[in-house]
């Protein structure tokens, strides 16, 4: 099969490719890779990675036989081993100080590079214009004792005109949290790639005990990015998070390719990957599986949009696989900034417990507008509740109040949210077992627009299906084998839809002002 390739990322040592196709997320047959006409690796993903290269070096790719692609890799300075400044990787050692040597002692545009082992650290802080280069078998392993990890303040005072300044987060306030594993702080262009595995060996400490509970300061992510640019994570595996898995707040221009994200399934709050109040976000290539969300997309609370505003927008993601976890792909529920473009594109979706999902609730505020959301060609394998958009989500010590869950119509003040345009299109959905959509706008602000085109929706047989609570709102009941519920929506529009194996006859909705059905059937 003769492919086109795209080059997704040039780094010093390493590249990733993404390859041209309307397939999602992966190729039928494997496929192989030349590189300068020698066959390296056969794959069957449509973004992969080469990786021990020489710097400053051009190379030439070709995928299946297709036509070839030149590239050049980056400029390095120098290469720095980690062992030569005293890290033993033997997995006894504290080797924080070992690490953070390199790290900051490499010059601009040098590489450090970390070799085959185990290197137990506490908290590393990278510098800007470097490349961290993991080897294949070399793991950075977290300490498990929550003394080794710096807390970073919520707010601190500024010293001129009295402006606050903000660096602890926990989701979506500026608290005191612990310093991440790893902790990339106001840096600008850097690279870590390579094939080697970031763990934050949660499951030895006692991070996910009594996990909503503070101690001495709120868990910390495993990877954490706070007012950063140009970014880029590849190739690596992270995994046993203590909470948030990758988590970028207030950054902008960032990649992160061909990673795997993965925690046990029963791991408290372990999203996967959580862009918050970020610019310019692309995530390809990835898979992740986790205990939590496997991506939520915010914006934080109340708070922050008011002092702090910054909303996320631009975030694509594509060509990837979200296994487990609560939800695919989340929006919410701090997302009081707003949040805007976002694609997801040719993804798999298998065995979450929801496919798209969008949470809000009153008290997010008027600055948390969710819209131009788009998510196509997309296929989805035992999602139980494909798609759920719920403006009456009880999260927070308020959530079950009469002000966040009442079900008539309330003033629309400085604390009302609104979601505006969602687009479904061609989306394949087998194995449902609960609800196709479930949406719930609040009867002050209706939901914009939703729009499914070109959308097939399967069920499993009525003896499989396990009943399942689709919208985490006051008195939803349970769903087995319902189709398309919707209330309170300005307009909602089905083309090209079927839904097979549901109990329903067509759409129940209630509050829709405008309801356009083209070539929609239920059977």
């Amino acid at each position: 099969m003769e492919m086109k390739l795209r080059l997704i990322g040039n780094f010093a040592r390493s590249a990733s490719f993404e390859v041209e196709s309307p397939e999602i997320y992966e190729q039928e047959t494997p496929f192989p890779v030349t590189l300068n006409g020698e066959k390296i690796l056969e794959t069957k993903k449509n973004i992969f990675s080469l990786y021990h290269l020489t710097p400053d070096t051009s190379y030439t790719v070709t995928a299946g036989g297709g036509e070839p692609f030149s590239f050049r890799t980056k400029k390095e300075s120098v290469f720095l081993d980690v062992t030569r400044f005293g890290a033993l990787g033997d997995g006894i050692q504290d080797s924080t100080a070992f690490l953070q040597a390199a790290l900051s002692a490499c010059p601009r545009d040098g590489t450090v590079y970390i070799p085959s082992g185990t290197y137990r650290t506490g908290p590393l802080f990278p510098k800007s214009h470097q490349t961290i280069y993991l080897e294949r078998g070399a793991v950075l392993l977290g300490k498990t004792d929550r003394s080794a990890y710096p807390v970073f303040p919520g707010i601190t005072p500024g010293s001129e005109g009295g402006a606050e300044w903000f660096l602890g987060t926990w989701e979506g306030n500026p608290l005191d949290c612990f310093a991440s594993l790893l902790s990339l702080i106001g840096i600008t262009d850097t690279d870590i790639t390579g094939e080697g595995t970031i763990d934050g060996s949660a499951e030895k400490g006692d991070w996910w005990e009594n996990p909503k509970k503070k101690r001495i300061a709120w868990r910390p992510n495993l990877v954490f990015l706070s007012r950063c640019e140009r970014i880029r994570f590849q190739g690596l595996t992270i995994q046993n998070s203590p909470s948030w898995t990758v988590h970028p707040c207030y950054s902008k221009d960032l990649l992160f390719a061909d990673l795997t994200i993965q925690n046990p399934p029963d791991s408290p709050n372990t999203d996967g990957f959580d862009p918050e109040s970020c610019k310019n976000v692309q995530l390809l290539g990835t898979r992740i599986s986790v205990g939590d969300d496997c991506v939520a997309i915010k914006s934080g609370k109340y708070y922050m949009a008011v002092f702090h505003q910054m909303p996320c927008t631009n975030i694509t993601i594509r060509n990837c696989l979200f296994e487990r976890g609560h939800g695919s792909v989340t929006i919410g529920s701090e997302i009081a900034g707003g949040v805007s473009g976002v694609c997801v594109r040719r993804c798999l979706f298998v065995g979450t417990d929801r496919g798209v999902r969008i949470k809000t609730r009153r008290g997010r505020g008027k600055r948390s507008i969710l819209t131009d959301l788009v998510f196509e060609d997309i296929i989805m394998r035992d999602v139980s509740m494909p798609f759920t958009l719920n403006m009456f989500y009880f999260c927070d010590p308020d959530g079950h109040t009469q002000y966040v869950q009442n079900p008539a119509a309330l003033p629309v003040d400085d604390r009302t949210p609104k979601i505006g345009t969602v687009f479904l299109r061609n989306i394949t959905c087998d194995g449902i077992s609960a609800v196709v959509l479930a949406a719930a706008g609040l009867p002050e602000s209706p939901i914009g627009e939703i729009r499914m085109e070109h959308v097939l929706a399967r069920f499993l047989p009525a003896g499989q299906r396990v009943p399942r609570i689709p919208l985490m709102r006051d008195n939803c009941p349970e769903m087995s084998g319902r189709g398309i519920l919707v209330e309170n929506a300005d307009r909602m529009l089905l083309r090209d839809v079927e839904i097979l194996g549901s109990r329903d006859t067509g759409p129940e909705v209630t509050g829709v002002k405008n309801i356009v059905l083209d070539q929609t059937r239920f059977a």
